[in-house]
């Protein structure tokens, strides 16, 4: 598919969707402060906090398949457009949220964020994909990583700088004050993230417009021919492809294990009693680790590494730094969580390539339905959250096991499938 741009046009594109995936990166990390804000701004329990991660990633489930319908209505380029409009409108309804101190409005902004990268995740993955040879696309899919992450980690440092900057001594004043002080000192600390909001509402406009009269090229996904199996049986639907299906499923775990692992960091280093001024920099360091593995996979695969070796690996270590993780006490045991993020780094690259692989005229279907496992990332964390509510929040960890184990078989065995039926 390069050989039809010429060299200029093909980095033109992977830098615009590098510029695009900078962008969803930095909004996709803002949980990992804004779940400790939001839980002393609107005196949330774990559990209520973590609806911040829900409201975030369920819109990918719901709002995935309808993303594909814009998709082919608008094309890649004009989708990548539209996604970012609504991110902007979702940015926008954290203003009243603000003003109000209202939980729900926030929740509804993170939705409205959500379905905006929908679109746009739909749209830029398989264009990452498919705008180069297959068998190098997890080393493109892993720079594209590496904008997201280094964007993820910088993100959650800002936005404390603007609304966390005195968290200690907040949350000991807090305790202080009598009902009505306290409802004015939280009223001021809820009306702090209106600035640095409306700032990404005004940058997502204005990308979007850039978006639009830039010229990056459309491509077409694959040739329209019906997929077949290697017996010769035509292909209907998109649940005869049980490679896509348990693709899906294997996603689903890891965005889960990815989100439990950078946005609930903050908050399980607090509840070990480390101060907030340290704790914000968790999430940082977790992506600073995926950023890492980013790195190795455009070094080693796949020149040295398959995607599906690097997949297995990557399966393993989460395996052994989970229960690590779970052993350890302290700060040890954050800085295996921290950790985790080499161990999922290059999961995402690595599976989706596989799963998308002879899909055929089901691609943007196929892709819609692999952006919808993102809502892992909605439920994982809330199972999470209502464990350390009731354990403790090392103790809530032990959901990373079956995570990474779902990764491992899908690496070893369920990739190679493309028939339900025993003999194929």
């Amino acid at each position: 598919m390069t050989s039809t741009y010429n060299r200029k046009n093909y980095l033109l594109s992977i830098t615009i969707i590098g510029v695009l995936f900078f962008i969803f990166g930095f909004v996709t990390w803002l949980n990992g402060i804004l779940i400790p804000y939001l839980k002393i701004a609107c005196e949330l329990s774990n559990f209520q906090a973590l609806f911040v991660a829900f409201s975030f990633y369920i819109s990918y489930t719901i709002m995935a398949l309808p993303s594909s319908w814009v998709l082919k209505k608008t094309g890649f380029k004009n989708g990548m457009m539209v996604g970012l409009w609504v991110m902007a409108l979702g940015t926008l309804c954290f203003i009243p949220a603000a003003m109000t101190r209202t939980y729900g409005i926030f929740l509804t902004g993170l939705f409205i964020m959500g379905t905006g990268l929908a679109i746009l995740q739909t749209a830029s993955n398989p264009y990452v994909t498919i705008i180069g040879p297959r068998e190098s696309a997890a080393k493109r899919i892993s720079i594209m990583g590496i904008c997201n992450k280094v964007a993820g980690a910088v993100a959650p440092l800002i936005l404390a700088y603007f609304i966390l900057s005195d968290g200690d001594a907040l949350v000991d004043q807090l305790k202080t004050l009598d009902p009505s002080q306290k409802t004015l000192l939280l009223d001021n600390l809820a009306a702090r993230v209106i600035a640095p909001y409306l700032v990404m509402t005004v940058i997502l406009v204005l990308l979007g417009l850039f978006i639009r009269f830039t010229p990056l090229p459309e491509v077409e996904a694959e040739p329209e021919e019906e997929a077949e199996t290697p017996n010769g049986v035509v292909k209907k639907n998109i649940f005869q492809f049980p490679h896509l299906i348990l693709g899906v499923v294997a996603l689903f775990f890891y965005v889960g294990a990815e989100v439990v692992a950078g946005d609930t960091i903050i908050r399980y280093g607090i509840s070990l009693g480390i101060p907030i001024s340290t704790a914000k920099a968790f999430t940082t360091y977790t992506l600073f680790a995926m950023v890492v593995g980013y790195s190795l996979g455009i070094l080693l695969i796949p020149k040295v590494i398959s995607q599906r070796f690097a997949l297995q690996c990557s399966a393993g270590l989460g395996i052994v730094l989970s229960i690590l993780a779970l052993m350890f006490p302290g700060t040890t045991s954050v800085a295996f969580i921290a950790i985790l993020g080499l161990a999922n780094a290059l999961v995402w690259p690595a599976i989706w390539p596989l799963a998308i692989h002879n899909l055929g005229r089901f691609i943007k279907t196929g892709s819609a339905l692999l952006i919808m496992a993102i809502a892992g990332g909605a439920l994982l964390p809330l199972l999470w959250g209502k464990m350390a509510d009731m354990y403790s929040s090392q103790m809530a960890y032990i959901i990373l096991i079956p995570c990474y184990l779902v990764i491992f078989f899908y690496a070893t065995w369920w990739y190679r499938l493309r028939s339900w039926t025993k003999s194929n």
